[in-house]
């Protein structure tokens, strides 16, 4: 019998250790978020239709979902390459030429989500002093947009490792995972 080869040591056993434990964490908070939302809304409209009064915090609670699944969602399509791509012109390019556009493509994105990041602590920390708190939930505000930092920091990593990837490989890469030429397969079969 052969043996399987093992998917990493060291360092980079580690890092796809924490990556795989960060996208299970993803799906789990993108699942509960979109699930959690939609009874919210269900158990509004029926309020609203048998109790003829509306669920007083049933509008703070759906925008605390909104935050949470879109920042949880934006790391976890950066992760798979499900972010939109404008590629009509880059298809057209010579593979070398592609390959060079990734790398800048990646490192700037990831720079900048990282920027985003540090800022977003910052609105975080100006929020906190003020004490502002939802209305009805009586929760302060800044606690519902910690997941933005969170967000764009994962995302903004899975972009450097994309541009680490990027550099290591022969091939292009849309994600650490995912290469150009695996997507446009799957493009074709779609």
């Amino acid at each position: 019998m052969s043996e399987k080869p093992r998917s990493g040591s060291g360092l980079t056993g580690i890092i796809d250790g924490i990556d795989k434990g960060i996208a299970a964490l993803e799906r789990v908070i993108m699942a509960a978020g979109v699930i959690l939302m939609a009874i919210n809304t269900i158990a509004n409209v029926i309020s609203r239709f048998v109790f003829n009064h509306s669920i007083i915090f049933a509008e703070e609670l759906n925008s605390i979902f909104i935050l949470l699944v879109t920042f949880a969602g934006i790391g976890y399509a950066a992760r798979h390459g499900r972010h939109i791509r404008m590629s009509a012109i880059s298809d057209a390019l010579p593979e070398r030429t592609r390959k060079v556009l990734m790398i800048l493509i990646t490192a700037v994105t990831a720079a900048l989500l990282l920027v985003l990041a540090w800022y977003s602590v910052q609105y975080i920390i100006g929020l906190h002093a003020k004490g502002r708190t939802y209305p009805a939930l009586g929760i302060p505000i800044y606690v519902s947009y910690l997941w933005v930092p969170i967000g764009l920091f994962v995302t903004g990593v899975q972009y450097a490792l994309t541009f680490i990837k990027n550099l290591q490989e022969r091939e292009v890469y849309l994600s650490t995972d995912l290469r150009e030429a695996e997507a446009q397969e799957l493009e074709v079969e779609v």
